[in-house]
């Protein structure tokens, strides 16, 4: 490696850079976290992959003060070496996933596998999706779009149907995100308002539609209501029999569960029957781990999330759990990539800047600060300060461009667009711009029309500049012209 190089390019001094490795390479636990910075620019597989090798290497792994995998409530995604593929682009789907910056490409075309429908929940891809101009444009070539949310998106808006769901203080629900070590937590959160009329809990919204597709004999749903109305046990030996002669009551378990066990549930909460499975997968998979979190069996485990109103551990893991957690053969990680070997190689003749004299600076779309979130918060009076959300550029462009504090200013990219107000940023280097997240929603006015405040991020940026093994979008990397608009 050409660590003078390499300091040059980044920006950092050479002698912080060795010492910082030296640190890394002798200290006695090394941790790392990685987000969307790097995630969301060029080489973020790559990047991604070195990340990992700077604490596998140094042997920072399944030791305390280091890094080391869990056990889940449920995994988020379900890994391969051989992943899926997408039907027209065959586009890698890390985890079972079609990258999103491939799904429009997936419908603006003829071919006869090509994505006919969408039911969209919980999620605003015509807002949050890079090129929303050209998602715009799949989204009506769609035979069907149907949405399931608690707010009239930008997306619902497109929709052929939208299906009110309730609000997060409204139903039961739980997150996944469970990447607390050794002590796994997981949170069933109890209602805490009465749903607004009209509106329904996601999971009675699925099941109305499974009920009107008929699509599980009512014989099966006797069966398993009867034996709810028991004790748990014959439960459990009446849903195995049914999965033993019949193998498509695993995909329907969700459904299953909601409408009879979930009958039975105190509090109310119908909604959690699925949690039942889980605890029974649990139990199977971690069984020490889930003893040593003091829950004698899934039924125990089942009970305690449904009381926990403040959550509870339902794994306690030991740091040589983590071995046993890595899929491979011998539970040994195989550090040697090709693929990945290959793009490092051919790091010092790919391109490096991806500016150009027409687009010369780097604009970060979709930065996160105080004042910004998800586009979950459809309100602008919640924020206190940047209520415009700003455009930040360093004091050295400021005077480069004409730039002035408070004055507006025009973004132009390949595929837009947008007017922000400037915020001279002495933290941002040369050559960097940065948008706030969370800002250009169409929310509605005293009028009875839509106004828009900030910009619309992903009017400017665009779906082709995206990772070539993960196809994650360049969001923090999207060449841009910034120009001074008249008072």
């Amino acid at each position: 490696m050409d660590v003078a190089r390499c300091a040059q390019t980044c920006g950092v001094d050479e002698d912080l850079l060795r010492q910082t490795a030296r640190v890394i390479g002798t200290a006695s636990s090394v941790a790392t976290y990685e987000d969307l910075g790097v995630q969301q620019g060029p080489n973020s597989t790559l990047v991604s992959y070195l990340n990992k090798l700077t604490w596998l290497l140094t042997g920072n792994f399944a030791k305390p003060g280091a890094m080391q995998p869990h056990s889940w409530i449920a995994p988020l995604a379900r890994y391969s070496t051989s992943p899926h593929r997408t039907p027209v682009t065959g586009a890698r789907m890390p985890g079972g996933l079609v990258p999103c910056n491939v799904i429009t490409e997936e419908i603006l075309t003829d071919h006869p596998d090509r994505f006919r429908a969408m039911i969209i929940e919980s999620s605003n891809p015509a807002h949050s999706l890079a090129d929303s101009t050209a998602f715009a444009q799949a989204l009506a070539a769609l035979d069907l779009v149907v949405v399931i949310d608690i707010a009239l998106t930008e997306t619902g808006r497109q929709a052929d149907y939208v299906l009110p769901a309730a609000s997060q203080f409204e139903k039961w629900e739980a997150t996944f995100f469970t990447f607390e070590f050794p002590h796994n937590t997981f949170h069933l959160r109890a209602p805490v308002l009465d749903p607004l009329p009209g509106t329904l809990p996601e999971p009675e919204i699925y099941a109305r539609l499974i009920r009107e597709l008929n699509a599980v004999p009512r014989s099966r749903l006797t069966m398993l209501r009867t034996a709810a109305r028991l004790v748990r046990t014959p439960y459990k030996l009446a849903f195995a029999a049914l999965a033993a002669v019949d193998k498509s009551t695993l995909a329907m378990a969700p459904y299953l569960l909601y409408e009879t066990l979930g009958r039975t549930l105190p509090y109310g909460a119908r909604s959690a029957a699925v949690l039942w499975a889980l605890a029974q997968r649990i139990a199977k998979e971690y069984p020490a781990a889930m003893r040593r979190a003091e829950h004698s069996d899934a039924d125990a485990l089942f009970a305690a999330m449904l009381s926990g109103r403040s959550g509870i551990t339902f794994t306690q893991d030991e740091y040589d759990d983590a071995w046993n957690y890595v899929p491979h053969p011998d539970h040994r990680i195989p550090l040697p990539i090709p693929e990945l070997l290959g793009l490092l190689a051919d790091l010092d003749t790919a391109p490096a800047v991806h500016t150009s004299d027409d687009f010369p600076i780097v604009l970060a779309a979709g930065q996160r600060r105080a004042f910004t979130a998800n586009t979950i918060f459809r309100d602008t009076t919640w924020r206190k300060r940047d209520q415009q959300g700003a455009l930040r550029v360093s004091p050295h462009d400021a005077e480069q461009l004409g730039l002035s504090d408070g004055a507006l200013a025009q973004i132009t990219t390949t595929r837009g667009t947008a007017q922000a107000v400037v915020e001279i940023d002495d933290r941002l280097q040369p050559g960097h711009a940065a948008l706030p997240n969370g800002f250009g929603l169409d929310l509605p006015s005293e009028c009875g029309g839509t106004e828009r405040v900030g910009v619309a991020l992903n009017t400017l940026t665009d779906l082709s500049r995206r990772d070539p093994i993960a196809g994650t979008p360049w969001h923090k990397h999207v060449p841009a012209r910034i120009q001074p608009l008249p008072a």
